[in-house]
């Protein structure tokens, strides 16, 4: 079992930045892959950035050039920087571990998921 929980989330004016942090508890944080999802009211989740413990990453084409994922396997921390917000970026905000290498964007396939926190970008 591997234990989630985020912090950071919260209002912010668009063009302003957050950074998000996933926490992990349990296994071993550098077996696995960490993806951060999004899911804004009547719409589904989705994947917004994803980091596997080779250090390989995906973006969704929304936020390509404005977020950054990155990891601390010393920290089991999982972050995800967040600059030039948008209205549109607001949601809530889920991490989630998977424990294979290889990249997924459907949520189904990860096991594991914290609370989620609620980013709000007022423009």
């Amino acid at each position: 079992q591997v234990q989630l929980v985020e912090s950071g989330g919260g209002l912010v004016q668009a063009g302003g930045s957050l950074r998000l942090s996933c926490a992990a508890s349990g296994r071993t944080f550098s077996n696995y892959a960490m993806g951060w999802f999004r899911q804004a009211p009547g719409k589904e989740r989705a994947l917004v950035a994803f980091i596997n413990w080779t250090d390989s990453t995906y973006y969704a084409d929304s936020v390509k050039g404005r977020f950054t994922i990155s990891r601390d396997n010393a920290k089991n921390t999982v972050y995800l920087q967040m600059n030039s917000l948008k209205p549109e970026d607001t949601a809530v905000y889920y991490c989630a571990a998977r424990s294979s290498k290889f990249y997924s964007s459907r949520w189904s396939d990860y096991p594991y998921w914290g609370q989620g926190t609620q980013v709000t970008v007022s423009s």
